[in-house]
């Protein structure tokens, strides 16, 4: 169930990432006339994105892996003391 949680949530990020980048890049057709992004502000911004769902992303499979991998000695653990 966890595993739901942690990738339900993470795709969520990763849609509000991708969304807020997609209304942010708005251009001329507002009426304070700013121009059109050019193709470079568009990948700049692109890669960033993508850089930061990529790290959030490992942070959470790393978070989720020592989790795993650290609760049957802690488990195990809370057993020694009584």
């Amino acid at each position: 169930m966890l595993k739901k949680a942690g990738f339900v949530a993470a795709t969520a990020a990763g849609l509000m990432m991708l969304g807020g980048t997609a209304f942010a890049a708005t251009g001329g057709d507002e009426p304070t006339g700013a121009p059109n992004p050019t193709f470079g502000d568009a990948y700049t911004t692109f890669i960033h994105g993508g850089g930061a769902l990529g790290y959030g992303a490992a942070a959470l499979v790393a978070g989720a892996y020592t989790g795993i991998a650290t609760t049957p000695s802690l488990i195990a653990g809370s057993f020694a003391n009584h």
